[in-house]
């Protein structure tokens, strides 16, 4: 569940982050999951301490700067080539920091290791969905021209540049991390510490928003697609850390590390995103790597 729910509020904010600036999605979106998460914790209880909110707040940062990262590549990048990479760092570093905490995966994470380095290196080379864009051109009903003007960004190229290298490894980085915060979470804190790390990844993002001129709530398709991620990111949440606490953080990050698929196959059928062939196999030996990692 909680990688079925941030594959498609990625593949959704994403969309929503190549008509507006990214913050101004998260703008939207981080607000409705605080208010969605409070509504769910409160009948569900819970003891709060001062580990439970501390936690949580760590997580609200990392989550912060995470998605914000993560939908900024997602609007610049190739969403088929930037997710999986992602999703290299996000296994990676639970089973990094499991690894330290003692948890020992058997032979099969360490050949999932090895693949995901070499996926790394195929998916990373000139990652664009130029061939879509051609493809729209020549069509006598452009896609640009099909959607209202706003769209355009769908049908333009979309690069794996430098730029969009270092946002991709910085997100990924950053959910990595949350995953590790996360599984520390005190269990009979409930579901507060999401509210605690919600509430701050609210008041950063509001924060980054003024800043940087984006202190702005967009209206029309935006808005709606920055509370429908919202919502798949409440349910994404509450997935993950009732995974994390009942599974160990290097089986369970990894799983949850899945969720590409979902990004991708929407990328594929929704954006028609095409890719050279070994951005495919890479694609392919990233998702296998996480496989590998889990079932090790």
């Amino acid at each position: 569940m909680a990688a079925l729910g941030y594959g498609i509020s990625d593949f959704v904010g994403g969309i929503a982050s190549r008509r507006v600036a990214a913050l101004r999605v998260v703008l939207v979106s981080y607000p409705v999951a605080l208010v969605l998460l409070v509504a769910i914790a409160i009948p569900v209880g819970g003891q709060l301490s001062s580990a439970a909110v501390l936690w949580g707040l760590l997580a609200g940062l990392a989550q912060a700067f995470g998605v914000w990262w993560f939908y900024a590549a997602l609007a610049a990048g190739p969403i088929s080539v930037v997710s999986p990479l992602t999703s290299i760092l996000v296994a990676g570093i639970p089973v990094g920091v499991g690894l330290a905490f003692g948890e020992r995966p058997g032979l099969l994470a360490l050949v999932g290791v090895v693949l995901a380095l070499v996926a790394v290196v195929l998916v990373s080379r000139g990652g664009s969905d130029e061939p879509l864009a051609r493809r729209e051109s020549d069509t006598d009903e452009p896609l640009a021209r099909r959607e209202s003007d706003t769209d355009e960004p769908l049908a333009r190229p979309h690069r794996f540049t430098a730029k969009v290298a270092w946002l991709t490894v910085g997100s990924g980085t950053a959910f990595g991390m949350n995953f590790v915060v996360l599984g520390q979470v005190p269990p009979e804190a409930e579901l507060w510490p999401l509210v605690f790390g919600r509430l701050g990844a609210t008041a950063i993002v509001l924060l980054a928003a003024g800043l940087t001129g984006n202190l702005t709530v967009e209206r029309g398709l935006p808005l709606r697609l920055a509370v429908i991620a919202g919502l798949l990111d409440t349910t994404a949440n509450v997935a993950t850390l009732l995974a994390l606490q009942s599974s160990m953080l290097s089986l369970a990050g990894v799983l949850i590390a899945l969720y590409p698929a979902a990004t991708v196959l929407l990328a594929i059928v929704v954006l028609r995103e095409r890719v050279m062939r070994w951005q495919a196999v890479g694609m392919v030996l990233a998702l296998a790597a996480v496989a590998l990692i889990a079932a090790g």
